[in-house]
């Protein structure tokens, strides 16, 4: 055995720990289903774009829902739901060249959540987004 043998097991060694380590370092850092947080994206009714988020935060949920419908100055209804209960009702409006709006809520987290947000549109176009956090 030369006398460099033990260097190249150290460092191979090493370099194996290290990369059994990476995929730990990744996923921590994520902000995925591991930190409590969950997001859905669908297609509306007359092809705008809806997205719910929801995340766990000092035992309480903060919870996003935003319409991208393309063109600014519409003004949308919006329902949202927690476990069929009524959290949000309120009238949001879209603004900017994306044409979008977002309403974001801090509301109770009751354990398992099931969360619908909805919004209709003065032409009669519907998001509706569900997800359970």
């Amino acid at each position: 055995m030369s006398r460099c043998a033990p260097l190249r097991l150290a460092v191979a060694g090493l370099a194996a720990a290290t990369l059994a380590a990476l995929p730990t370092v990744a996923l921590a850092g994520s902000g995925g289903d591991d930190d409590g947080e969950r997001e859905r994206e669908v297609r509306c009714s007359a092809g705008s774009r809806a997205e719910l988020k929801a995340e766990r935060d000092d035992g309480r949920l903060e919870v996003e829902f935003e319409v991208d419908q393309g063109r600014s100055g519409v003004t949308w209804t919006v329902r949202i739901r927690n476990n069929g209960s009524r959290v949000v009702a309120t009238r949001a409006t879209t603004r900017g060249r994306s044409g979008s709006f977002s309403v974001e809520r801090r509301i109770a987290d009751r354990g398992t959540n099931r969360i619908v947000a909805r919004a209709k549109s003065p032409s009669g176009e519907v998001c509706r987004v569900r997800l359970t956090i």
